[in-house]
């Protein structure tokens, strides 16, 4: 018998301390137990377009297809389970909008965003991403990435795994991203999927928050905070600290057994 888990969460988003305006977009789709963080890149605040975009794409796919007979506007993977296959449609389907939207608009041209989606069905969680933000798992005192960025520096280090701590932070392209939404008219969706352990929290993320703190600093805050609301404060307190050079998001999803 597949157990009942209680979800808590909590999200906070800032500016920043370089920024001028906030291109990140945090959502819930509360019927669905699904979470979601976007970051917006484009001249003329495109990318907060884009970024609210997605979102609003994916809510309405999900709404949509909540109808066993409505039509899919992709073909099913049948490598994938229905869960992932929903996950990956609305994401692509998003990506397709976005990728029009900056078409036929020349203000919006060249815009984009980074997407991490996190969903929890029964004692299964399933995260979907494209781009640098990121999606962490703390569990048993330790935290674990379960996304890899899409950038330039991580296609660098498993081109060269000897590659050192050094040369990764001297990376001259470290920011440079190599899949967003918007960018093409297609999009490749990575998905992972985790069983779900009583007390797990997970951390959805901008690069605003990971490219400010290590992944100890975000543990640390995230397993010393008995509160939510409190542990997203200060994910986003502590990365202003550090220099706030990007907007911020963070978002914590705890699932109780």
């Amino acid at each position: 018998m597949i157990p009942d888990v209680r979800i808590r969460y909590a999200a906070k988003t800032d500016v920043g301390m370089k920024r001028t305006h906030n291109e990140d977009y945090f959502a819930l789709i509360e019927d669905e137990q699904l979470f979601l963080v976007a970051d917006g890149m484009g001249g003329h605040a495109s990318g907060e377009v884009a970024s609210k975009l997605a979102a609003d794409v994916i809510g309405e796919f999900y709404r949509h297809s909540k109808d066993q007979d409505a039509t899919w506007p992709y073909r099913y993977d049948h490598s994938l389970s229905y869960v992932e296959n929903r996950m990956v449609a609305s994401i692509r389907l998003a990506n397709k909008r976005i990728h029009e939207s900056a078409g036929k608009n020349p203000q919006l041209r060249g815009m984009g965003t980074t997407l991490v989606t996190f969903i929890v069905k029964g004692d299964q969680g399933f995260v979907a991403h494209v781009g640098d933000s990121r999606c962490y798992r703390v569990r048993n005192g330790s935290i674990k990435a379960l996304t890899r960025d899409h950038s330039l520096l991580e296609d660098y280090k498993e081109a060269r795994p000897d590659m050192t701590e050094e040369e990764a932070r001297n990376f001259p392209h470290k920011n440079v991203i190599t899949r967003a939404l918007g960018m093409r008219d297609h999009v490749m969706v990575d998905i992972t999927k985790v069983d779900l352990q009583n007390g797990d929290r997970y951390v959805l993320c901008s690069d605003g928050l990971c490219g400010m703190l290590t992944d100890e600093e975000i543990h640390e805050i995230i397993h010393d905070s008995s509160d939510l609301e409190d542990a997203v404060s200060t994910l986003i307190d502590r990365a202003n600290e550090a220099g706030g050079t990007d907007n911020i998001t963070a978002m914590v999803v705890e699932c109780n057994f």
